[in-house]
């Protein structure tokens, strides 16, 4: 027998606020008042920090393959993902929600559940669920509270000439497991059957569909002691983040191909879907990793430790050497960020 479905609109806006409100119970002592009120109310002792992301049905993620409970814990982590790359911690998250007339109240508990994962996974209240009715799909606006103290802060513009470039985890991924969840899509229109075959190719699906952030790298390097100079969230390619941290720096760097980190799963599935891994780490979005720089002699005290936070990858120059990568043949390429606005990025 079909469970039955229950209508939001047998809810209502307010039923429905105050359904999501039970399920969430306040943790953290920074956490005043949440959900009760017409605004939320946080004490944070240190400096403040405030981050928005917005995710739409289409753009940023599709229905057809992006499970709303994996939706729910991915939104959570592309939002504190800018915290982290400050250096700071998040520790409050703020979600408005526009629901079309496909979600109803099992889907959206579904959704509401991947945040509460990611909020438990990541020690984050959520403190304010606000949905309306949405006419163009489902729409998710996500604001985070940080806080850090001032001296631990940590800027794009702070790299100094001949620091490292170090980034954490591996590149790619995710990109590479959208292209898959693309080319699946179309063979099921084309074929007409409801099996896709996804092969052994969970990790590239995991990376973009249920992706990490890299709250534990932060973690490490406070409990090391050690503060990077300037630091920047990869959730557009490896190429945009290091041209926007340059950028802002003002100065330029050398990145060598052969020491961008690609993990052995993500280039088997590539060479299987036929798509350029190394395009995929400098173009591709979503992999939610920290690129960082760090002084050569913090680098060498603490080298045995940082190999289990991030892998080096180049080094930064004076701003007249340009950014650009180093190929596997020894030629020097300009670096080059793809587009902004589409899909995959």
């Amino acid at each position: 027998m079909t469970k039955k479905e229950t209508s939001l609109s047998e809810l209502g806006i307010y039923g429905l606020i105050e359904h999501i409100n039970k399920k969430f119970k306040i943790k953290k002592e920074t956490t005043v008042r949440g959900f009760n009120d017409d605004t939320i109310i946080v004490h944070l002792p240190n400096h403040q920090l405030l981050s928005n992301t917005l995710m739409l049905e289409g753009i940023h993620f599709d229905l057809i393959y992006t499970p709303l409970q994996h939706l729910g814990f991915k939104m959570v982590v592309n939002a504190i993902t800018d915290i982290l790359a400050m250096n700071a911690l998040p520790e409050q998250i703020i979600v408005n929600a526009g629901l079309s007339t496909k979600m109803n109240l099992e889907s959206t508990e579904l959704l509401v559940s991947g945040m509460m994962a990611a909020c438990e996974e990541y020690n984050i209240d959520l403190v304010s669920f606000k949905p309306t009715p949405s006419l163009t799909g489902l729409t998710l606006s996500v604001a985070v509270l940080g806080s850090s103290p001032l001296e631990d802060l940590v800027l794009r513009s702070g790299a100094q000439p001949t620091n490292l470039l170090c980034v954490t985890g591996d590149l790619g991924g995710a990109l590479i497991g959208l292209h898959l969840l693309e080319r699946e899509k179309r063979v099921l229109k084309e074929v007409d059957s409801v099996t896709p075959e996804f092969g052994d190719n969970e990790y590239v699906l995991r990376r973009q569909l249920k992706p990490e952030a890299r709250k534990e790298k932060i973690d490490q390097l406070k409990k090391m002691k050690l503060k990077p100079t300037a630091m920047i969230a990869v959730k557009e390619g490896l190429a945009a983040a290091t041209l926007l941290l340059c950028q802002e720096s003002n100065l330029g760097c050398r990145i060598y191909e052969d020491k961008i980190p690609l993990s052995q799963k993500t280039l088997k599935t590539a060479k299987e879907i036929e798509f350029n891994p190394l395009i995929a780490a400098l173009n591709g979005g979503e992999d939610y990793e920290l690129l960082f720089t760090i002084s050569l002699d913090d680098f060498q005290k603490h080298e045995d430790e940082l190999s289990s936070i991030a892998t080096p990858i180049g080094h930064i120059t004076e701003k007249e050497k340009a950014c650009r990568i180093i190929s596997l043949s020894g030629d020097e390429i300009n670096l080059k960020a793809q587009g902004w606005g589409n899909k995959e990025s």
